[in-house]
């Protein structure tokens, strides 16, 4: 069943649906094209994930339909075949540019996806003078915000793959207690490995005044009893050869023993909030609307200057991608899209406290993807 699921077959069939889907968009929006190059968006159209060096590799996609590929030719055995797409190699001394160009109308609209070398665009309007450039990402980050159910089913692996690593944390296999949190981070890195990621994207450990820190980066600090610990991780996952979808999950933890009443119960009211949001989130609602389901009950419990970052973000191809749950987001959720819930609290100096999960919109309400412990746990070794 799992290899019929993820059969090469299934992801082909949804290549050509994204591709017809960004046409039929084009048609919509008045665009003649959408020019896709280095980012998330090439592997999510056709498959594929153009090497980030200095020759240029563009999927060109025509309001009519037509799929082409301009690739550096000794490149082009990287490219799995795909009914529908003309593969176009180039050889050095040749100009891709004016090969790009041929494929555009006169005159016309043109999108071009914004990881986009500033070199390779300057090179694009010269050779299409008469075209209009703008930026596909309000097209294509709308369009790859809604997962087709193939992209469900890999994000679903994804977070199952995390949660096995957190129970891991849960269950003593990754001893943290004099350990430092590089070597925790470490442990954590190569956990996610064994359980299927095909990389690690990141793996952070803050331990005791720097659970505080959101983005702390792992130290040489060693994790004693009497630490909280914050554990933020995720990966790359992927199944046979296809680009891989992300994992995102963070546990707090206390270290060798209870952890001190006032931390306890901010810790409670953050469980809380991460709770309403989760319950509470529906197809419809604005991302602003999202994120106060879990600010307004933090404000409430006066920690609302602790709460500095936005309730969650949207993931797939990429660990950080649209929708956004955030104050000031007035962008739509709909079913079909996947995004962190993850409300923190931090007491800079002191400790800090988050709590994350990946959740999709599915009938209308959100479905949490992770499922390891959420209460406050205490790690022993």
């Amino acid at each position: 069943m799992v290899a019929d699921c993820f059969a090469r077959e299934r992801f082909e069939s949804a290549y050509r649906a994204r591709i017809a889907r960004i046409a039929t968009l084009c048609r919509e929006q008045g665009r003649s094209a959408v020019i896709a190059t280095v980012g998330a968006e090439m592997p999510w159209l056709i498959g594929y994930q153009a090497m980030p060096l200095e020759r240029i590799t563009a999927a060109v996609i025509t309001d009519d339909g037509e799929a082409r590929l301009v690739i550096p030719q000794l490149e082009e055995a990287r490219f799995r075949p795909l009914e529908g797409v003309q593969v176009l190699g180039w050889r050095d001394g040749e100009d891709p540019y004016r090969l790009i160009a041929s494929m555009l109308p006169q005159k016309g609209s043109v999108l071009v996806t914004e990881g986009t070398r500033a070199g390779w665009l300057f090179k694009l309007f010269a050779s299409a003078p008469s075209v209009n450039f703008s930026s596909a990402e309000a097209l294509l980050a709308r369009a790859r915000a809604a997962k087709d159910e193939i992209e469900l089913r890999l994000l679903a692996l994804a977070a199952g793959a995390a949660d096995r690593v957190a129970e891991r944390l849960l269950n003593g296999e990754i001893p943290v207690i004099g350990r430092t949190e590089r070597q925790v981070s470490a442990a954590i890195s190569a956990a996610l490995l064994e359980e299927g990621h095909a990389k690690v994207n990141f793996a952070i450990v803050a331990s005791g005044p720097n659970s505080a820190s959101p983005h702390h980066e792992a130290a040489d600090r060693i994790i004693a009893a009497g630490d909280i610990l914050v554990t933020d991780f995720g990966g790359t996952y992927s199944v046979g050869g296809e680009p891989g979808y992300c994992s995102d999950i963070t546990r707090t933890f206390s270290v060798g023993g209870s952890a001190p009443k006032e931390f306890t119960e901010l810790y409670l009211v953050l469980q809380a909030a991460q709770e309403a949001a989760a319950s509470g989130i529906r197809a419809g609602m604005r991302g602003m609307e999202a994120d106060a389901l879990a600010r307004e009950p933090i404000a409430a419990s006066g920690f609302g200057d602790r709460f500095i970052h936005r309730l969650g973000h949207g993931i797939g191809l990429e660990e950080h991608e649209e929708p956004y749950l955030a104050p000031g987001e007035r962008g739509e959720l709909a079913d079909g899209m996947a995004f962190s819930i993850e409300p923190g609290i931090y007491v800079t100096g002191r400790y800090g406290a988050r709590i994350e999960d990946i959740a999709v919109l599915a009938g209308g309400s959100a479905e949490r993807l992770n499922h390891a412990q959420r209460d406050l746990a205490t790690l022993s070794r």
